[in-house]
């Protein structure tokens, strides 16, 4: 045989490479198993996925989150830099920002933040005391409204507090004299009741975690020494101190940051914010970037403040409570008395920060020529049918963020389990926690920042020079939703991708699967909850979102928050924009339901027993 010797052994036949061949082969320069080339060849084959894709994602941080940010917060200080002044240095901005008119809004902003993240974090535990520690009734519905109030924008629920009480709204068109209340809603005090609703999910979800964790052994040794009910609260409560931090962090940053109830109940009670004031500054003629770079600076430093003060008022203190020892708390047992008292409190929360704005926006949906007539009240589809036909034309817009959010929601679901894989895997050291701060400042980040930093730095001469040509584009408001949701996304999705086991993927290679084929058949299965919940979420946000949209909406294309709020204003449009508030919320929560349902109908049934993200 030429060129190799045919030997026979055991019965079969083994082909031995001829010693001339081989030679020559190694002279070409291809490398042989076992030599150094060939093991080096091997490494490069098997990393180049690996850092193609941290080279891919890395890219995306930097263009949605980096790069956009970092260069608008340097324009404060340096705006020769970027040919917007003559100085290379300077702290002007700030000076103008810290005296006059943008000083008393971020006053305002700050003390409004306080007083609605204590007030929250009260409410949370309150609620989150009855649903863990007790027996009252409704304990699993509780839950599910503190999730839709979640999800519900914080600016409509204002509005729909607007449909309830302005003249010629809903309870005067039933009868209800509702004057006094305008007057006291439209201020200060109701943009600390609408502010203070809209983060109690918030402030729940991070209270009622901790309550469920917590064993009764404090309580029963409590007890056990003549503790009086409260005595023993007081004993309990202190040992929530990392969970009660949390949520007073939580609704601070949520508060401060927020844009919807600043655009608009805010805004129109002349109760200035810091937020408003830098959309003001950013969407104004001539564009003041200069002092909207300068607000963007303090919201962001504002932002640390209550995690400074929570590192300090936590160091060097314990507070684990979990071990082999801990007992389940049995849940107390209200009297007939109490448990009326539970759920009179638990309803009228959400009677208050959902229901009314809910039903006000519903019954004035259905209310001809609503907000300009006393007399106006029989009932009429006539607003839905305007809503497609009539000279609002707000048809256009719920289809065009219902697109948006569709393709958002897929992006950010698969992007942030790639992003999720990195920071859990195995060896992720260094990079992972880079990627991991990121994540974090961002997600406590203002949308309305974005918004700014995005239209800074994407209308430079030197973005057009580069061939990124994306200002005034659905694609550079595609990148902004995505931005806005990746962290959030990405951080809850670490868990439950850290527990993935590697040996699952390996089972899948040894079967034939290789790459994308092996991590459909093994773990697809086990985080399909995680990608359902984190689509059905990104979407409901999106659908919604005020802040980017009022901010990068193209020309000619309005997404369905701007719309809304721009129709809120004008009287002859106000059943139009009722009833866009009704299909919009109607479209987010149905799509979560449809989203559940077919889940539930289609899936295998194993992909529903294991793996997850929320019990569903």
């Amino acid at each position: 045989m030429s060129g190799a010797d045919a030997e026979r052994q055991d019965g079969a036949i083994l082909l031995l490479p001829d010693p001339a061949t081989a030679a020559l082969e190694v002279g070409a320069g291809v490398p042989t198993p076992g030599s150094s080339e060939f093991r080096w060849s091997r490494r490069v084959a098997l990393r180049a996925p690996r850092v193609t894709a941290g080279l891919v994602v890395w890219v995306a941080l930097a263009l949605l989150l980096i790069v956009p940010i970092a260069i608008f917060l340097l324009m404060a200080v340096s705006p020769r830099l970027f040919g917007q002044g003559k100085q290379w240095f300077t702290l002007a901005n700030f000076g103008q920002v810290f005296g006059g008119f943008f000083a008393h809004s971020l006053l305002n902003s700050l003390w409004l933040s306080v007083l609605c993240a204590l007030l929250a974090t009260g409410l949370a535990l309150a609620l989150a005391w009855g649903v863990q520690r007790t027996d009252m009734p409704g304990r699993r519905v509780w839950p599910l409204a503190v999730w839709s109030l979640l999800l519900m924008p914080s600016f409509l629920v204002a509005e729909g507090w607007q449909y309830v009480l302005m003249p010629h709204g809903v309870l005067n068109q039933f009868g209800i004299p509702s004057a006094w209340m305008y007057g006291i809603f439209f201020g200060p005090a109701g943009v600390v009741f609408v502010d203070t609703m809209t983060i109690v999910p918030f402030s729940y979800m991070a209270v009622s975690v901790a309550l469920g964790n917590l064993g009764s052994e404090f309580e029963d040794a409590a007890r056990v020494h003549g503790a009086s009910r409260w005595r023993t609260a007081r004993v309990v409560v202190p040992i929530l101190a990392p969970a009660l931090m949390s949520a007073l962090a939580i609704g601070f940053a949520e508060t401060i940051s927020d844009f919807g109830v600043a655009s608009t109940l805010a805004a129109n009670a002349n109760f200035h914010v810091a937020t408003y004031e830098l959309f003001t500054a950013v969407n104004s003629l001539p564009t003041d970037f200069g002092a909207g770079a300068a607000i963007s600076w303090v919201l962001v430093a504002t932002a640390a403040i209550p995690i400074a003060l929570q590192a300090r008022a936590l160091r060097g203190r314990s507070y684990a409570v979990l071990s082999g020892r801990t007992r389940q708390p049995a849940r107390r047992r209200l009297s007939t008395r109490g448990k009326v008292v539970a759920t009179a409190g638990a309803s009228v929360l959400f009677l208050l920060a959902l229901g009314a704005p809910v039903l006000g926006a519903v019954f004035a949906s259905f209310l001809k020529n609503f907000g300009t007539s006393f007399s106006a009240s029989s009932f009429t589809l006539v607003n839905y049918r305007q809503v497609f036909d009539g000279a609002a034309g707000l048809a256009g817009p719920l289809e065009y963020s219902t697109l948006l959010a569709a393709v958002t929601a897929t992006v950010v679901a698969v992007l942030g389990l790639v992003v999720a894989r990195m920071m859990s895997a195995r060896g992720a050291g260094a990079v992972g926690r880079l990627i991991d701060l990121v994540l974090i400042g961002s997600v406590a980040l203002p949308g309305i920042v974005l918004g700014a930093g995005y239209i800074f730095t994407y209308n430079l001469p030197i973005a057009n020079q580069l061939g990124v040509a994306l200002y005034g584009t659905t694609a550079l408001l595609a990148m902004a939703y995505v931005a806005t949701s990746l962290p959030s996304q990405a951080r809850l999705m670490v868990g439950p991708t850290a527990q993935l086991q590697e040996s699952l993927l390996h089972a899948a290679r040894v079967h034939g699967a290789h790459g994308i084929g092996a991590w459909r058949r093994a773990a697809l299965p086990v985080l399909s909850r995680l990608l359902l919940w984190a689509w059905l979420l990104t979407f409901a946000k999106t659908l919604l979102e005020l802040p980017v949209s009022s901010l990068l909406y193209p020309p000619g294309n309005t997404p369905v928050a701007v719309a809304i709020n721009n129709f809120v204003g004008t009287s002859a449009h106000y059943g139009e924009a009722t009833a866009m508030s009704v299909l919009a919320m109607l479209e987010m929560f149905g799509v979560i339901f449809v989203g559940l349902g077919l889940f539930r109908l289609l899936a295998p049934r194993g992909w529903q027993r294991i793996g997850g993200f929320i019990d569903v």
